[in-house]
């Protein structure tokens, strides 16, 4: 799939299954509500239960989130950063709390991703406590049957992301 035709998609609202530095995710435009209920729904996930978000850019990140260290200590790169947002509201359908984890993954499809211009909804393609899948035949049909889009990259290291909360590293 050539990247104008992934864009295009993303724009589109379709759902993917695709490669980040660590595992295989399952992700949307953030900005299509729609798309993102399809996600908690595909997930079985609590309605309330937050996702993440791959930041178009660091420039996207400073303009939405209250920032005060040098994201560039973490991205592009295997960290998940809890970060305040400037707005409550802003993407209230990603997560309702007044923060937001933002992700910069160190991989090629990231860099298309961004190339959308629009935060891209990251989240594990594995069920709720199920281990983070790192192979796309380790996926379950039920799950692939409900997405429009795979990216496959090969076997992924397996490895979650560093969670980091007030500029601090967190071991999961």
């Amino acid at each position: 799939m050539k990247t104008s035709e992934i864009i295009e998609c993303i724009r589109q609202g379709k759902i993917f299954i695709y490669p980040t530095d660590t595992i295989y995710g399952l992700g949307c435009d953030a900005t299509n509500i729609n798309s993102v209920e399809k996600i908690k729904s595909i997930k079985q996930r609590d309605k309330d239960k937050p996702f993440s978000v791959i930041a178009p850019s660091i420039k996207w990140i400073n303009d939405n989130l209250i920032v005060d260290f040098d994201l560039k200590k973490y991205f592009p790169g295997a960290y998940t950063v809890i970060l305040k947002k400037k707005k409550k509201d802003f993407l209230n359908h990603v997560s309702n709390t007044d923060s937001l984890g933002v992700r910069i993954p160190k991989n090629k499809f990231t860099k298309i991703i961004q190339k959308s211009g629009v935060p891209f909804v990251t989240t594990s393609v594995n069920l709720q406590g199920e281990k983070p899948i790192t192979k796309i035949s380790e996926i379950p049909e039920k799950i692939l049957k409900q997405v429009d889009e795979i990216i496959d990259s090969g076997e992924l290291t397996g490895n979650p992301s560093t969670l980091v909360i007030g500029g601090k590293e967190v071991k999961r």
